[in-house]
């Protein structure tokens, strides 16, 4: 319910332009410069499918290999992110 002299779905468009914008924003900053992706994998050789290459530009791992990377990432991360009450009530 928009008001005022605007159309009934002015919000929804409004939401969608706003993310429209957001999800641009995001893909030029964190691909300034990219390079093409590559036809093969960096680290096994395996080919990388047409698919993984168009959705995420400048890819140079397959599936594989970026997950194993992904998993290895999480594992070594020794920082408990998460607040115990005690330090909230401070």
């Amino acid at each position: 319910m928009a008001g005022g002299w605007a159309r009934d779905d002015a919000v929804n468009d409004q939401i969608e332009i706003s993310t429209a914008e957001a999800i641009a924003r995001a893909r030029q900053r964190n691909n300034p410069g990219v390079r093409p992706s590559a036809e093969f994998c960096a680290e096994c050789d395996d080919p990388i499918p047409e698919a993984r290459r168009l959705a995420v530009p400048g890819v140079q791992l397959c599936v594989n290999c970026q997950a194993g990377r992904d998993r290895n990432r999480h594992m070594t991360s020794a920082i408990n992110r998460r607040a115990s009450k005690d330090s909230q009530l401070k």
